[in-house]
């Protein structure tokens, strides 16, 4: 079947061909690492795992090129570093913050089910390829020097008239409409207003290197430029998909797009640019001033990993979600029956209808309909229980044992199995000398406590008893 993805740029499905099945390559832009990743960061993070997943499922594992990028030079890590470290010197400081948040980053994804990615590179490691990339910019009359700053010039490139894209095709704004809608920062050497910064000076004590273009003091680079840097050293100048939240499609991958296509006179940086939609919680925007701002590390605190991995994939990845508390309890449950169901079991590879509705813009709210479908079959049939499970798999599910699975929602509840397990014992004795009001006391002491009783036959038509918490 055939990949279709959504292209912010030409804003319509595309049936994806890769530049090289051999060498499918893909950049999603990643953390700033100055403190806890938010529940709207894990969007992406989840987003792009699926379709990384995807991609291995089409093309082969060591196929596919992943790469996400670490932000780790940046203002606030400079203000975070100073503030929690004010005894170090500021670069050494920035170090810790940015290796301790690095850290706590990855420990959240692997909490979510995410793969990690084939390559991680961080900013300060490409300071070259910025340098590079700038001097190029410059001497091709798309960037210029201005009081020890480098600045691209979107007005140059929309004069170059060379078979560039339009500055301002992937926002789908004129340059007009973005000075109106943009924060833009004025300053008397800008050229025009609508200029942003690939380089500028460094402040004293603040993080620096040698600067491009022949200015004598050292500087750092603005944020856009970093991400074409990173992406080029690794995919090259053209590459398959980029991919990130809406909110960055301006002024990141904008700027992004312009830098690179005209340091490399090319039409496309990538062939598609995939962006997922907003998240709000319980109905509004995500602010620390209306106190729902929560961070992954948070949500992990009260709910598993794979519960925030299945609530985030029930909406459409371009749609908008709502992040609720009902939704959460709704996917534990979905998953508490998966995990009943599904029962250790081994498949070797995923239904046709999972990939078949991925296959159609990653269409996860499709693929989880279609393992409800698979749930029912997996029930009264081994080799459906073994796709089940293959399945999702696949999607990210299953990361532990049933076992597992099981027991952490009963430590989490502080009820002791061997308990329940004894009262259940005494419930069978009960029930075998006829006591059933002996029987029925038991079955409410363990409903108080949110233990749920189911009787059955085992396979041998004898009486048992099974367990779950309510």
């Amino acid at each position: 079947m055939q990949l279709r993805l959504y292209d912010t740029l030409t804003r319509g499905k595309r049936p994806f061909v890769p530049l090289d099945p051999n060498h499918v390559r893909m950049y999603v832009c990643g953390p700033t690492v100055y403190d806890f990743a938010h529940i709207g960061n894990a969007r992406p993070v989840i987003v792009f795992d699926v379709l990384f997943r995807l991609l291995r499922h089409v093309y082969g594992e060591n196929h596919v090129k992943y790469v996400r990028n670490v932000t780790d030079v940046d203002d606030k890590i400079n203000d975070r570093a100073a503030r929690d470290y004010p005894g170090l010197p500021l670069n050494e400081a920035i170090r810790k913050v940015t290796e301790q948040t690095e850290r706590q980053f990855h420990e959240d994804v692997d909490a979510l089910g995410a793969l990690r990615p084939t390559v991680e590179p961080r900013a300060t490691e490409h300071i070259a390829e910025m340098r590079v990339l700038i001097e190029k910019l410059v001497a091709d009359g798309f960037a210029y020097v201005a009081e020890d700053h480098v600045l691209f010039s979107p007005q140059a490139m929309n004069a170059a008239n060379s078979g560039l894209p339009r500055y301002g095709a992937l926002a789908n704004r004129s340059l007009d409409e973005m000075i109106a809608g943009a924060r833009v920062d004025v300053a008397p050497y800008k050229r025009d207003n609508t200029d942003f910064v690939l380089w500028k000076p460094a402040k004293p004590g603040e993080p620096s290197w040698p600067s491009p273009s022949g200015i004598a003091a050292p500087g750092r680079p603005g944020w856009h430029i970093e991400c074409s840097a990173m992406a080029w050293k690794h995919l090259g100048e053209q590459f398959d998909i980029h991919g990130g939240g809406i909110d960055l499609v301006f002024p990141h991958h904008e700027n992004e797009l312009a830098q690179s296509c005209c340091a490399f006179h090319e039409a496309r940086m990538a062939n598609t640019w995939m962006h997922n939609g907003f998240l709000q919680v319980e109905g509004e925007k995500m602010s620390k001033s209306l106190g729902n701002f929560v961070t992954i590390r948070e949500l992990l605190a009260d709910w598993p990993g794979e519960v925030l991995r299945l609530n985030m994939l029930r909406t459409h990845y371009r749609s908008p979600i709502d992040w609720t508390l009902r939704g959460l309890e709704e996917s534990a449950r979905t998953l508490d029956d998966w995990y009943a169901v599904a029962a250790d079991a081994v498949g070797d590879r995923p239904a046709e209808a999972i990939v078949e509705a991925l296959s159609d813009d990653l269409n996860t709210a499709q693929a989880i309909a279609a393992l409800h479908g698979l749930r029912n079959a997996a029930v009264s049939d081994e080799q459906a229980r073994g796709t089940f499970a293959a399945s999702l798999r696949f999607l990210g599910f299953l990361g532990q044992s049933a076992a597992e699975w099981k027991g952490r929602k009963q430590q989490a509840s502080g009820i002791d199995p061997k308990w329940v397990e004894g009262l259940i014992s005494d419930r069978a004795a009960a029930r075998g000398r006829k006591d059933f009001k002996e029987s029925d006391r038991i079955r409410d002491e363990l409903a108080a406590k949110g233990v749920v009783l189911k009787d059955g036959k085992d396979a041998d038509g004898k009486p048992v008893t099974t367990w779950e918490l309510a």
